[in-house]
């Protein structure tokens, strides 16, 4: 069976177990949390050097970092990743973009808001600039979805579950979500999809 490796509470770990909860796969869930060393351990590092999660173990003991990386794995031979070349390049755009242009953003407010012992990392001046930073992402957002349902186009793909993962805590964050009607309306329609899962979720749960 396929393991995971991550916290339960992170955004990143929550993408590869809703992907696997819409495909209907099981897997064995490893909590490795970076906040109380578990992923500096010599026995992870040997699995990750990086010392991050989410980490997959495939089922013949190979191991896959990086949360994006690991649903174009996961979806390879789904409906939620195109096998055209342009659309699936352009769920790639978004998976870059996620990476790139929002999650430094909005999930780093979200962290700094959630977990005490980053408090003072949380300046007047930083949390103003993840702010702005994070509303250009969420208007990037807001504009496409204006135009399709789904971000690479008419139906869900992974683009979706990279961005649905920090994106529905951007409340939490403190951005003003009345201000992306559309974005607000997409969050609905990725949760109604079968098989959703919420991130406030337990290992069996």
């Amino acid at each position: 069976m396929i393991r995971i490796h991550g916290m339960a509470d992170s955004g990143n770990c929550y993408k590869p177990r809703l992907l696997m909860a819409k495909l209907g796969r099981p897997f064995a869930h490893v909590e490795t949390n970076s906040r109380d060393g578990s992923t500096r351990t010599p026995a992870y590092l040997a699995k990750n050097a990086n010392g991050k999660v989410p980490l997959l173990e495939t089922e013949d003991g190979r191991f896959l970092a990086e949360s994006n990386a690991i649903l174009l794995y996961l979806a390879e031979g789904t409906a939620y990743l195109p096998a055209d070349p342009f659309d699936r390049a352009l769920v790639c755009q978004w998976l870059f973009f996620e990476q790139y242009s929002h999650e430094p953003y909005v999930a780093v407010r979200r962290s700094l808001i959630l977990y005490p012992e980053r408090a003072a990392q949380a300046t007047p001046e930083r949390m103003a600039s993840l702010l702005e930073a994070g509303d250009k992402a969420l208007g990037v957002m807001e504009a496409q979805l204006g135009k399709t349902p789904f971000l690479a186009g008419e139906t869900l793909t992974i683009a979706d579950i990279a961005l649905y993962a920090y994106t529905q805590d951007a409340g939490v964050a403190g951005y003003d979500m009345e201000r992306y009607p559309h974005v607000v309306a997409w969050l609905a329609r990725v949760a109604a999809d079968p098989g959703h899962v919420p991130l406030a979720w337990t290992p069996g749960g």
